[in-house]
């Protein structure tokens, strides 16, 4: 059995464990039990859910190289996990995004022991949780709190994004906005403030900001609710609020120019308020950095462009820090978040090629002398 079957093999059988953001327990525990039936050091799985493994380095003091996949999905338990083959792609929810992604995490591993490799550094291989939605990238936050600043930096896996090296983390802001009226009969209490219409009102207010392009500002209302009935005038109404930006300056503009609006908002009859449910800090490590050039090297090396971006991803956490981390996916597919996600499978192999060799050559070089004049980083 090839690498790219096994590694395809066991991205089915986690895809089959539902891991809903905040129930990823399941999952972990199926992650934690490989860990240790490969035998590697200091299993272990943390009180937010997160798993650790460490795979020895030949030099005790060595940096180590953290290996990062979340196991969260943006799926219900309910979800009808059935997985579906055709020609060379496989479709099933949360293949791609990120079974894959954990998934590698053992193909790094088996690589690596089947051509009897022997790192210099130490890789602790990590299966995270709270990457998606409202998970507010909790598991990543624990993940670096426990190793610090001190280690070569992280690697973070994404199933879908294979050929893109993700350097910047763009910074993000998320509401909850609720408003509040008496609320009454459709009919006898015409004129008396909906929620409904006030929150709608509202939302139409927020939309029309006018956002720049550049840097690249986004905001969305993803989720709106309210109301008891047709015949009813909403006396509770609520929408989710998701403010981005590439830039941490247009991101606080927007922030304060929606924290306005929402202050003056209330009237008499009519209740707003808001509270902050998500914040992903925005960070980025220069092009130049060593981490970026690397991971465009082991791109090149598999006939791939390298195409360098932002997202927000688990890496927004160590780059907000000052840590040094990029995103390298395994493969190619689309359908990302839907019941039709899919993967391509012969580019699995291009993948894990590009994530091996980064692995194994990131402490492999004498020096890390490239600094970054925006971040002060020197790597050793």
């Amino acid at each position: 059995m090839t690498l790219t079957d096994r590694v395809l093999e066991l991205a089915i059988q986690i895809q089959q464990i539902p891991a809903p953001t905040f129930s990823e327990g399941p999952r972990g525990e199926f992650v934690r039990d490989l860990f240790l039936k490969e035998k590697l050091k200091d299993v272990s799985m943390d009180s937010l859910g997160n798993v650790f493994a460490r795979l020895p380095g030949k030099q005790k003091k060595a940096k180590e190289l953290i290996v990062s996949a979340h196991l969260d999905t943006v799926f219900p338990p309910s979800i009808n996990l059935q997985v579906r083959k055709e020609a060379e792609r496989v479709f099933a929810p949360g293949i791609g995004d990120n079974s894959l992604g954990v998934a590698a995490l053992f193909g790094i591993l088996w690589s690596l022991r089947e051509r009897d490799v022997m790192l210099t550094h130490d890789v602790w291989f990590v299966a995270n949780v709270g990457e998606e939605g409202l998970g507010d990238l909790r598991g990543m936050r624990g993940v670096v709190e426990r190793f610090g600043a001190d280690v070569l930096g992280y690697l973070v896996l994404e199933g879908l994004a294979l050929g893109h090296v993700y350097h910047k983390a763009i910074g993000v802001k998320r509401y909850r906005i609720m408003a509040k009226t008496a609320g009454g009969h459709s009919w006898s209490d015409y004129g008396q403030p909906s929620a409904v219409h006030e929150l709608a009102s509202l939302v139409t207010q927020l939309t029309a900001f006018r956002l720049p392009r550049e840097p690249r500002t986004t905001m969305n209302v993803g989720t709106i609710s309210g109301g008891t009935g047709i015949n009813v005038l909403a006396a509770e109404a609520k929408c989710e609020l998701d403010l981005r930006s590439e830039d941490p300056k247009a991101l606080t503009k927007l922030v304060h120019q929606v924290e306005d609006l929402l202050i003056n908002a209330s009237r008499e009859g009519v209740k707003i308020t808001a509270e902050v449910i998500g914040e992903r800090p925005a960070g980025e490590i220069s092009v130049e950095h060593p981490f970026v050039q690397l991971a465009v090297d082991c791109t090149h090396e598999q006939g791939l462009d390298a195409i360098l971006t932002a997202g927000s991803t688990d890496a927004n956490i160590p780059l907000s820090e000052n840590i040094p981390a990029v995103v390298m996916g395994i493969t190619t597919g689309g359908g990302a978040h839907t019941v039709n996600e899919f993967i391509d499978v012969k580019p699995i192999e291009l993948g894990m090629n590009g994530v091996v060799r980064f692995v194994e050559r990131v402490g492999s070089r004498s020096k890390w002398e490239v600094k970054s004049e925006k971040w002060g980083i020197l790597a050793i």
